[in-house]
Order: C-alpha cells, then sequence, then structure tokens
C-alpha cells in the first residue's frame, strides 16, 4: 500500500465506501447477507469495500493482519438471536471496525492532532451504521426538526406514496423544483432524513425520495431502484429489507 499522498480527505473517502457496502449488506442486501451467514461455517467476517461492495469471507490468515480485521464469527449467533438484533449487532462491531481502521490508516500516515480531529469530525457529521440498521438516524432527525424550520424539498402524506398527484400530498421525498405549495408541507419532520439504504442525506435538489409503509425509513429512488413514474402505481410501499423478512 503506498504510504506517501495520503489526505484526511482520502481516507475519509475509503471509510464512505466501506461504510455504505456494509449498509447495502446490512439493509438493501440483507436476504443474501443472511444467506452467506451460515453458522455451519467457519468464523466469517463481513467486510466492506473501499467502492462500496461488500463481502462475507474467512479472516486473512497473516498475523498479524496488515490491516485490522472486522469481528469473527458473527455467522455463529445468526440463529440465536432475533434478526433484527443480530443485524444491530454487525452494525455496532462494523462501526468499530471502520472507525478503527481510519484511524490505523491515520496513524500510518502521519496524521497530526489537527488531521485527526478533522477526520473524526467528517466521520461523526455521518450517522453511524447501527443508526441507519435500527432507524435511531430517523428519531434524531425527527427530534432536531422540532426546534428548527427546515426549507427542504420533502413532502407527506396519509398514503406514503410517491410523487404528489391530483393536489394530494406524498410522503415521497421530491426536489426543491416542485410547487411552491411543497414548501408548506412537512418539511421539518423530514428535512435532514438519512436514506436508509447508504445513509446520506439530500445530496442535490433533484433527489427523489420515497418512504417504506413498513419500517416507515426513507430511501433514495435511485438507491431503491423505484423511480417517481413507478411510485405513482405502488399502493404500499415496503423497503426490500421489509419485503426479505420471513419467518426464520
Amino acid at each position: 500500500m503506498e504510504m506517501r499522498g495520503r489526505s484526511v480527505e482520502d481516507i475519509f473517502h475509503d471509510f464512505k465506501g466501506r461504510r455504505a457496502g456494509v449498509i447495502k449488506a446490512l439493509t438493501t442486501d440483507v436476504e443474501d447477507f443472511f444467506s452467506q451467514c451460515d453458522p455451519d461455517k467457519e468464523n466469517l467476517c463481513l467486510y466492506g469495500l473501499p467502492d462500496e461492495r461488500w463481502e462475507v469471507n474467512l479472516p486473512v490468515e497473516e498475523v498479524p493482519p496488515e490491516l485490522p480485521e472486522p469481528v469473527l464469527g458473527l455467522n455463529f449467533a445468526r440463529d440465536g438471536m432475533q434478526e433484527k438484533d443480530w443485524l444491530s449487532l454487525v452494525a455496532v462491531h462494523s462501526d468499530t471496525w471502520l472507525l478503527g481502521l481510519a484511524f490505523y490508516f491515520g496513524a500510518r500516515f502521519g496524521f497530526d492532532r489537527a488531521e485527526r480531529k478533522r477526520l473524526f469530525n467528517m466521520i461523526n457529521e455521518l450517522p453511524t451504521i447501527f443508526e441507519v440498521v435500527s432507524g435511531t438516524s430517523k428519531k434524531q432527525v425527527k427530534e432536531k426538526s422540532s426546534v428548527s424550520n427546515n426549507s427542504g424539498s420533502k413532502s407527506k402524506s396519509g398514503s406514503k406514496r410517491a410523487p404528489e398527484t391530483q393536489g394530494r400530498q406524498s410522503k415521497a421525498l421530491q426536489s426543491k423544483d416542485e410547487d411552491e405549495g411543497l414548501e408548506e408541507l412537512e418539511d421539518a419532520e423530514h428535512g435532514e432524513a438519512f436514506c436508509g439504504a447508504c445513509g446520506e442525506n439530500n445530496d442535490g435538489a433533484n433527489e427523489f425520495w420515497i418512504c417504506c409503509d413498513i419500517c416507515e425509513k426513507w430511501f433514495h429512488g435511485k438507491c431503491v431502484k423505484i423511480t417517481p413514474a413507478r411510485a405513482e402505481h405502488i399502493k404500499q410501499y415496503k423497503c426490500p429489507s421489509c419485503s426479505n423478512k420471513r419467518a426464520r
């Protein structure tokens, strides 16, 4: 691994990519992740990769490893816990691994106190994987929005589907270029919602969002492969995680 020319931004970019991969494993790809974590197999680890992919694999054989390793044996607890609790446990350990990995790089690349602090502050602006998986980040947004009025681009209705049609409010998140009437909807409540798939908030003015009617998490349309046109015909939207839930 090249040891020179790595900045705080480089390490943060690596962190975000790995984090996005782990979030995919625990949300949109949860069915595949669950099946790969066979308790009859040896110690398995969940790896988030810099290119936003994930993989379940055996730990490296090198001792000590070149990089900090994720928690071992996550597959052994799969069938001994409620699925929600197991995923939350994996999320907590993944947060610990990613934070440790980021500061390992900081030490290797000689970051000083100011650079370490800046790296932490950048990381701390994002919700943790546990907060995304458990829905805690959404609760925090609601609490924050109760004391701050955000002029965002989101709207809501009892039907919880997107986008707005024939004057009805929509619970799918819309762009700032929509009719001015949308600004009077419940923007404050969802002004800083985080996507349940990628963990990011609203990245652009034209971003399309949709809310799951089951878990009430918000998602970028592109993350769950739902377009505004398709949302028009959805009476009750279920996110991939809720759609994949079955009796274990």
